[in-house]
Order: structure tokens, then sequence, then C-alpha cells
């Protein structure tokens, strides 16, 4: 599995799911995967974006990345996505850029769909199945937090 992804339908409007998105200094607070997002506020276009991450063992890790993408919704569609600048990224070793998308289903609700495209010899050593689990409780998670704003 060289691209980890996970897909949720949540009963909010996008412009709630996008807020909850955004708001990164919140992380910690709905976010089993992601624990805290380290990156100016509000997320632009070539920041630089620390995220610390839990995995479903407990085990935590920093991942550097560049935020890459920022698009609000419009027409019913929204993105932000960001690219691994981590050592083995360097190194052309595993390369990574994550899509989380959102889009509008109508009646207040939203489809999240989020996928890590990863690339290089060592993405099997890169854990793309924890890497998927890990997407899984976000989703969760940020179906939660944005259902419970409404």
């Amino acid at each position: 599995m060289s691209h980890p992804s996970a897909s949720i339908e949540i009963d909010a409007p996008i412009e709630v799911v996008w807020s909850v998105m955004l708001d990164a200094s919140s992380y910690g607070e709905w976010n089993p995967f992601i624990e805290r997002a380290e990156t100016a506020d509000p997320p632009a276009v070539g920041n630089p974006i620390v995220l610390h991450v839990r995995w479903a063992n407990g085990k935590t890790t920093r991942s550097p990345e560049r935020i890459n993408e920022v698009s609000p919704p419009t027409d019913g569609a929204a993105c932000l996505a960001y690219v691994y600048e981590g050592l083995p990224s360097k190194l052309g070793l595993v390369r990574g850029i994550r899509f989380q998308r959102l889009t509008a289903l109508g009646e207040g609700r939203t489809r999240y769909d989020t996928v890590e495209e990863f690339s290089g010899p060592l993405v099997p050593f890169a854990g793309p199945g924890r890497v998927a689990d890990g997407f899984r409780r976000h989703a969760e998670g940020l179906k939660a937090r944005a259902e419970s704003l409404v």
C-alpha cells in the first residue's frame, strides 16, 4: 500500500469542517493522530508545518512538512495539502504528499477524503499501513469535532 487513505461523511457544512481543519492550534483537543501541528496561523502555501504524530501503539514522532495547497471551500470543494520534508525525503528514499479534500454533499453534509501519495524505494519501511490507521483515526476525530459544532 503506497497510497494510504481514509474517507468519512460528516454531518456538518463544508465551511465548518474546513474551519476545524485549519485550526491547527486545536488539534490536540480532537485529533488522536496528529496531536499538535506547529504552523503559522492561518496556514498558508509555503509555510512549514511540523506534525506531532501519535501512532496507534502510543509511540510518537515529528513529521516536518511544507504546505503546498490551501484551497478554501469554493463550488462545493476544498483542499489542504502538504509535502513531507524529512531526511528520507531529502535523500530521495521516501517522498510523500498528503491531500485532505472536502466535498459538499448538500443538506449540510460533507465528505472528507485524505490520501498520502508515497514514492521512493523505502516506502514499505515508512509504515503505510500505520499511516492509513492514523488517517482513519484523524477522520473520525474530525467528524466528531465538526459535528459537535453544529
